[in-house]
């Protein structure tokens, strides 16, 4: 079997297969399942389908994938931005797209230049979005799976705080996937070796994925000047146990 995940791309759409991998996803029809591949797929701005799973296999069929039960993620960003990295057991593949771009200012009352309050909404997310897919060779647990999606999301934040200064999109999604022929790992945190090639993987895809997306026009000057840009600005009520 192959050191490292194996990739492919067809019409707008991005795979990354291992055979009989575990898989968790926070995007649609997330969660953890088993399955041969992960997929990243492109669809149009104003995309609304009747029928999503419909809508996406046909994408897939179109690629000439099988989507069997492999998690899917979905973007509005074209798959020849998609940038890979890889260090040790780990492989990363990343899209970044920030028309919806969000942040998390400390001080509600003094927020910095360029944020602006918004209402929080339950419309359907908008094409930008930072997808990532992340791939180690390395056998997880449950709850190293669900804590390299942790430090997946440091990752890309930290990532996108340096690039941008965003935390991230309104629609950010992550997988994890773990083989479980692999060495048993039980610990992913950031000191690790998967935390720490991970951490590396995702610093490198996001920022060479950015530098294609945006290498003929520019990002949001601000998340007030995005076309979809919201900050969290509502007060939390403190209390002590």
């Amino acid at each position: 079997m192959s050191e490292y995940f194996e990739t492919a791309r067809s019409e707008g759409v991005l795979r990354l297969a291992r055979p009989e991998t575990r898989w968790l996803s926070t995007g649609w029809d997330g969660g953890f399942c088993r399955a041969e591949a992960a997929y990243n797929c492109t669809v149009p701005k104003g995309w609304d389908p009747g029928d999503i799973r419909a809508d996406v296999q046909d994408r897939l069929d179109r690629a000439d994938f099988d989507a069997a039960a492999g998690p899917i993620l979905l973007t509005g960003v074209d798959q020849r931005h998609a940038s890979g990295a890889r260090l040790g057991p780990v492989t990363v593949f990343a899209t970044v797209g920030l028309s919806n771009p969000t942040t998390l200012p400390l001080e509600p009352d003094e927020r910095r230049a360029g944020v602006v309050e918004c209402e929080e909404t339950d419309e359907s997310p908008e094409t930008g979005t930072v997808n990532l897919v992340v791939g180690t060779t390395r056998s997880l647990t449950d709850a190293g799976m669900a804590n390299l999606v942790a430090i997946v999301a440091e990752a890309r934040t930290a990532t996108l705080l340096e690039l941008v200064g965003f935390t991230g999109t309104t629609s950010d999604a992550i997988v994890v996937a773990s083989d479980p022929a692999g060495e048993p790992t039980e610990y992913t945190g950031s000191a690790t070796p998967v935390g720490r090639a991970t951490r590396a993987c995702v610093r490198a895809a996001i920022t060479a994925s950015f530098r294609s997306r945006y290498e003929e026009t520019d990002p949001p000057a601000s998340v007030q000047a995005a076309e979809h840009g919201q900050a969290t600005t509502a007060r939390a009520e403190v209390f002590e146990p």
